[in-house]
């Protein structure tokens, strides 16, 4: 019965992907989904990299003010500094990103 099943399920899948193929109608040239995609796993890795710079912001300013309490204000201060360059940054290739996704 699986064997069965598993076999219907093939040959659906094989006319539905071939269904363009089995109707005559000329659609014209094939859309082209390359910058989309691209656009995608930009998007993705740019919010990939900012979580991880985010992370290894933190965890520097955390152990650095762990060995020296006494400059814990000016760690912080930095430290918000260098989180707005990165999301800064971030947001850019973010912008970047949803354009080309936008544009295809």
């Amino acid at each position: 019965m699986k064997r069965v099943l598993r076999l219907f399920g093939c040959s659906l899948a094989a006319l539905l992907a071939s269904a363009d193929f089995l109707f005559a109608a000329d659609k014209g040239p094939a859309p082209f989904y390359g910058t989309a995609i691209a656009g995608g796993i930009g998007a993705g890795l740019s919010i990939l990299g900012a979580g991880w710079g985010f992370g290894k912001i933190g965890s520097a300013a955390l152990e650095s003010m762990a060995r020296q309490p006494e400059v814990k204000d000016d760690i912080g201060r930095n430290m918000i500094v260098i989180a707005a360059l990165l999301e800064g940054a971030t947001f850019f290739s973010l912008i970047v990103a949803l354009l080309m996704w936008i544009s295809s």
